[in-house]
């Protein structure tokens, strides 16, 4: 193990070379420090040599159980004797733990059996047991059982009764047209008098068959709302702790920064759009690293996180590999922790489209067909104006319409469709409506691939936690599909052309990097594979029906790369 005090460790490696950088790297998009880079290498080296603990990362053959790979980070500082060392964490928990020797420990540790939230946790077991336990009680499932026969079997004869007296009715109807017959008038009073009693003593028996048979129900379901009753007083009961000990835990979580303040985890989160903390907020490697170095008086020089084993089965995580912090987590504390060190600025304030030009590849009166350079935004961003639509809309300023089409993500190249009026933009979107416009992508992918041609249909959604990132997902995934085929190999990569069937967002660049689609990602993909001077992704060829002379065009070109 790399030589220690306390949490601080030493570099093995010789740094003296080595330049610091002269701000902290913005975690949410940065290019490893070499610094970082060392420090990490060093860690994989221990997780490879370990025999501290257990984990199956899914990266040896003998290991057991379910596999689980794991983000690692590690924090380059300096100490109060200005030496130069790091601080390691890993994200959740490791072997089922959250405290290890080689490891900064966790801003607040769920698991320590003493604690509060450990002590909680068993009240809410035990009230989650008894709750199961009067919810598999046999006279719930009787009196269930016994109400529904009951009521089955009130329909039926109700039914049965009511045809009988709809019956009764018709013959009661024949004996007073017959009475009309006879010449005894009294006899004709008590024929049609006893035919109405008879009528009233129906109506009376289906009443009060009616009314025994609500007595009896109503028994049965006081049985079946006493337990009832029961559970939902449990129920309330858990609900009402669950939300003490979830408050209680969300104050634990309290966050150093480099001034010295801090904040927990609902009031950092509570100027946010979620309000509330998501499920394992805190609990990444980033925050712990920032909160132990705080604490320790330790000065944060640059950080970096990467992936330790196998890739989960909806997302893209590649063994060794760098990653940014998660957003939809770590942001809002991050936001928080890095107030007053001397940061990065966030590079997705700034124009990529400065000094780029939109190239016209066709133009007619009614549309035309441009050429969207790389790292340029189809439509305004949230915190950046210029884009094709701001560009289209000044150079064509007498149209009409939404203008743009369709899209393409900002990091891809390529054809884009612009409607000059409404009716022809209406007319093309229907034609994408109807999956009759033909798109096709050219790509350079990071690897060889063996097979010539093929189909990928990954169900894709936002990760919430982490947007803009794309997760395969069965259950809530919307359907994406593509077809493909091999251009050429060259050099270690492969030339790919892409057939989009649908148009999900960052669907070929998933299809192409997850472990069920292509397991090979497209060269520059800074999401889910590896940083280049660009994304090579260009959206090559388009086809589609010319709204006003209805003539099928074709256009192509290739990518410059």
């Amino acid at each position: 193990m790399p030589e220690q005090s306390d949490k601080f460790i030493q570099f093995k490696t010789n740094i003296d070379e080595i330049e610091l950088p002269t701000q902290f790297n913005y975690p949410f998009y940065y290019t490893p420090h070499p610094l970082c880079k060392i420090a990490a290498s060093e860690l994989q080296i221990y997780l490879s040599n370990q025999k501290d603990w257990e984990h199956n990362f899914g990266i040896a053959s003998d290991n057991s159980g379910m596999p689980i790979g794991k983000m690692f980070g590690v924090l380059i500082v300096k100490n109060s004797a200005k030496q130069l060392g790091y601080l390691a964490a890993f994200s959740g928990k490791l072997a089922g733990k959250n405290h290890h020797p080689f490891f900064v420990p966790p801003v607040f540790d769920t698991l320590n059996q003493d604690g509060f939230y450990k002590k909680g946790e068993l009240i809410l077991n035990k009230l989650n047991d008894e709750i199961k336990t009067l919810e598999n009680q046999p006279e719930i499932k009787e009196l269930n059982e016994k109400i529904l026969n009951h009521s089955s079997e009130t329909i039926t004869t109700i039914t049965t009764i009511k045809l009988n007296i709809k019956q009764n009715k018709k013959e009661r109807a024949h004996k007073r047209q017959a009475s009309t017959l006879l010449k005894d008038e009294e006899g004709i009073k008590n024929i049609l008098q006893n035919l109405a009693q008879e009528s009233i003593n129906e109506q009376y028996h289906l009443k009060k068959y009616i009314q025994n048979r609500n007595i009896e129900l109503l028994e049965l379901q006081k049985k079946l709302d006493y337990y009832n009753n029961e559970i939902n007083k449990l129920k309330e009961e858990r609900k009402t702790k669950s939300a003490t000990l979830q408050q209680q835990l969300h104050d634990s979580y309290s966050f150093l920064n480099a001034l010295g303040d801090t904040k927990d985890l609902c009031s950092i989160f509570e100027s946010t759009a979620q309000l509330k903390p998501p499920a394992g907020a805190g609990e990444c490697a980033a925050p712990k690293l920032l909160h132990y170095a705080f604490k320790k008086q330790l000065h944060p020089i640059a950080l970096c996180e990467f992936w330790w084993g196998e890739s989960p089965k909806s997302e893209i995580r590649v063994h060794k590999e760098f990653y940014p912090a998660c957003r939809g987590k770590c942001e809002p504390i991050l936001g928080h922790m890095l107030k007053g060190l001397n940061v990065e600025e966030n590079p997705m304030l700034t124009n990529p489209g400065i000094n780029k030009e939109i190239s016209i590849v066709y133009e007619d009166d009614d549309l035309l067909v441009i050429n969207k350079p790389e790292e340029f935004l189809s439509v305004p961003g949230k915190n950046i104006e210029d884009s094709v639509y701001s560009r289209m809309k000044l150079k064509y300023p007498n149209a009409t319409g939404p203008l743009i089409v369709h899209r393409l993500d900002m990091s891809t190249s390529g054809l884009m469709l612009i409607a000059k009026n409404k009716e022809v933009h209406k007319h093309l979107q229907y034609q994408f409506l109807k999956k009759t416009i033909k798109k096709r992508y050219e790509a350079i992918l990071d690897g060889i691939i063996t097979e010539s041609n093929g189909t990928i249909e990954l169900p894709l959604r936002v990760d919430l936690d982490n947007r803009p990132m794309q997760l395969v997902c069965y259950e809530h995934g919307k359907s994406a599909k593509t077809e493909w085929e091999i251009v050429s190999r060259k050099n270690g990569c492969t030339k790919v052309y892409f057939y989009p069937i649908t148009g999900r967002t960052h669907q070929l660049r998933v299809h192409a990097a997850h472990q069920l689609g292509l397991n090979t990602p497209i060269v520059g993909d800074d999401l889910y594979g590896k940083k280049s001077d660009r994304l090579y992704l260009h959206a090559g060829r388009i086809e589609f029906r010319h709204p006003i002379t209805k003539e099928i065009l074709t256009i192509e070109l290739p990518a410059n790369f």
